[in-house]
């Protein structure tokens, strides 16, 4: 059977108050339902007389900030629309107040869901509960569309269509990235099989904003459609700087262009993980807000990318890489005017391990815990760790590594160095360095390296600059996965939902029993394998011709079998059965046919079957029924060929029971005809055949 919604039903987009909150009154009960199973329930009120208030169902929220989606990142959206027509629930979602790349996965309550069709209207094909229809054939339950968010957007045809009243074509959500939803009103009796958990929950997998890459030529900085989707964390970084919510900085005249595609090479580089699989070396994603801290989300990618950011002496914003540079600037002993040596050797407060949360694709990029580098009880019972929480890392590997690092540094020796501004004739370069060498051999650095840990301080009043810093080895950046990497937490694998339980070892049985006047009728007696005393099961009986419509009788909870009522004599049946728990049903199983018999024994079998030729074109037929008591019918059955198998009743006759019959074939043609004779009984159970005998008239 064709799906019975072959798209939209009709369906609002956006206005100039795009997102407000809205009121809905639910005319169709499904919808009611749907929209209802999200709310809280109200205690219940003693009245007798429902107010008008009470047919209707409010879902609000508060005007919200528009979303930033940067890389590949998962979010449920916001709502712009929400509202009910031709028993349907329509439902827009608003995801990026940006265009973006795409749409990897949506999902409905965590539920990955496939869809086919356009982005003007798509059916949700799968999972199977949102599409089939229970009673057999197809129904589409829910249908979808989705916009990407271009600077010139169209309206949802749905809303225009179904919401002329409300909504245009002027209604289009330029810029915005956002999918329309609409959820078709389900039957009582499949609503918990559509709709197990209430009203769905859109979210979706999204690859978010188009970025400059300055290592393109194609790409002009002025034109952001020659832009491109990345999860290169330098360039996110930078399209964070130059955009309205982040820094607001010009790309060309505020941002040292050979440093950030020098910073985006590092991030690209490929390193192996544990599994010795490649990947990026910084790379990631994440999603935030228009009103989000941007000092934090700045901060957020700088550590997931190890960037450092420094202003240069033209003005623009240059960065450092997340990589080890063999330091230009040299400090001796003789440039130094003061120095603090803090070894960092404090057993009370040296950092053991260092523990790691990043957001992970293969969970559906939900947050786990990575493993853990270090011993976090080494030498004593005291636990001592710091902690890495960064959500634009989608990597284990790549959270392992920023661990290591963390943990050299937090328990690596510290310094503070106050040297002559002019001092060797490079200090005054310290301002744009990250790394420095520092040779002072008397305090244990022999051409150390030193890692400038904040804004190195100038003081015109004593031409000195001050700078503190961390000293670190040289090979920093070495990681070995095979035995640093460590296994990721055992993060909890999501319980599928196997539905009700289609019934197991289901099988029929016809019986009959005596009732009034010693009359027998006979009824089906189906059966099943236990599961739980919590479910019913339905069996649905029909006649297998399909003349009558097909009924159905419930069993008692517990039980694991059921009978249908008295069911008509010697005719053929098709049973089915179903588990049923709180208004949920399995699918059916596959049909068993079954054919009635009150009465089981067969009467006796005719004798004296003779044949005779009256006629060149007739034959007499005798024989007698037997002297059976639960004799029905007799059938005299004919054939040119000797083979019972094919051969076509003549003859029916009722009663009769020790008599003699004679029956008289006539108009034959000239062939050579056998004959048959069988008895039956009131439930049509036959006799062992008679015959054949046969009159040759060819």
């Amino acid at each position: 059977m064709a799906p019975r919604l072959a798209g939209w039903l009709t369906m609002p987009i956006f206005t100039t108050a795009f997102f407000v909150s809205l009121a809905i009154t639910a005319i169709s009960i499904g919808v009611q339902m749907i929209l209802a199973s999200s709310q809280r329930r109200p205690q219940q009120q003693r009245q007798a007389i429902p107010k008008p208030a009470d047919g209707k169902v409010t879902s609000q929220q508060n005007v919200p900030s528009l979303p930033v989606v940067l890389g590949r990142a998962k979010r449920t959206g916001d709502q712009f629309f929400m509202e009910e027509r031709q028993g349907a629930l329509f439902w827009g979602i608003v995801f990026a107040g940006h265009r973006i790349e795409g749409y990897v996965d949506h999902y409905l309550h965590d539920e990955k869901i496939t869809i086919s069709g356009t982005a003007d209207s798509s059916n949700v094909v799968a999972p199977l509960h949102f599409y089939t229809y229970y009673d057999g054939g197809l129904f589409v339950y829910v249908t979808m569309a989705w916009r990407l968010g271009l600077p010139l957007e169209s309206a949802y045809p749905a809303l225009t269509t179904s919401f002329s009243d409300i909504w245009s074509a002027d209604h289009r959500g330029d810029g915005l990235a956002s999918a329309l939803y609409a959820f078709q009103t389900a039957p009582d009796t499949h609503f918990a099989n559509v709709y197990p958990n209430g009203r769905p929950e859109p979210s979706a997998i999204i690859e978010g904003a188009l970025v400059y890459d300055p290592r393109d030529e194609a790409q002009d900085p002025a034109d952001p459609d020659t832009w491109a989707f990345s999860t290169n964390l330098a360039l996110l970084r930078l399209h964070h700087l130059t955009q309205p919510y982040g820094g607001r900085l010009s790309l060309t005249d505020d941002m040292n262009l050979d440093d950030w595609s020098a910073a985006a090479d590092v991030c690209d580089e490929t390193v192996y993980n544990r599994t010795a699989q490649e990947e990026a070396r910084y790379h990631g994603g994440l999603w935030f807000r228009y009103d989000s801290d941007q000092i934090d989300i700045g901060r957020l990618i700088d550590e997931a990318a190890e960037l450092v950011l420094y202003e240069g002496s033209d003005g623009k914003i240059g960065v450092h890489p997340g990589e080890m540079v063999e330091p230009d600037v040299r400090i001796t002993a003789d440039d130094i005017i003061a120095i603090k040596y803090d070894a960092n050797r404090r057993t009370a407060t040296n950092v053991l391990a260092v523990r790691g949360r990043f957001t992970d694709p293969e969970q559906v990029y939900n947050t786990v815990d990575a493993a853990i580098y270090g011993d976090p009880y080494a030498g004593d019972d005291t636990q001592r760790t710091a902690t890495i929480d960064n959500q634009a890392v989608q990597s284990h590997n790549h959270m392992a590594r920023l661990q290591k690092l963390k943990f050299i540094r937090a328990n690596a020796p510290r310094v503070s160095i106050t040297l002559h501004y002019d001092a060797s004739g490079t200090a005054r370069n310290i301002r744009y360095r990250r790394w420095v060498t520092v040779h002072y051999p008397s305090r244990g650095m022999d051409e150390a390296t030193v890692e400038i840990v904040g804004r190195p301080k100038l003081s015109l009043q004593n031409l000195t600059y001050t700078f503190d810093g961390i000293i670190v080895p040289a090979g920093l950046y070495d990681f070995d996965p095979a035995t640093e990497e460590g296994q990721p937490s055992g993060s909890a694998e999501e319980a599928v939902s196997l539905g009700i339980p289609v019934p197991e070892d289901f099988a029929v049985a016809i019986e009959s029993e005596t009732v009034s006047a010693g009359q027998t009728q006979c009824f089906a007696v189906a059966s099943w394998t236990h599961v739980s005393d919590a479910l019913t099961y339905e069996l649905e009986y029909q006649i297998a011709d399909e003349s009558a419509p097909a009924k159905s009788v419930i069993s008692l909870p517990g039980n694991d079998e059921v009978r249908t009522p008295y069911l008509a004599d010697g005719t053929e049946y098709r049973f089915r059965l179903r588990t049923k728990s709180n208004g949920a049903n399995s699918v059916w199983t596959s049909y068993i046919n079954e054919t009635t018999a009150s009465d089981a024994v067969a009467p006796g079998a005719p004798a004296d079957l003779a044949s005779s030729t009256t006629s060149p074109s007739s034959a007499q037929i005798t024989w007698t029924n037997p002297n059976s008591p639960n004799l029905f019918r007799t059938v005299l059955y004919r054939n040119t060929a000797n083979d019972f198998s094919t051969a076509s009743p003549v003859y029916i006759v009722y009663g009769g029971i020790a008599e003699g019959r004679v029956y008289d074939d006539t108009g034959l043609a000239a062939f050579e005809y056998f004959y048959w004779v069988q008895s039956f009984n009131a439930s049509g159970v036959g006799s062992a055949v008679v015959g054949p005998t046969s009159q040759d008239l060819s």
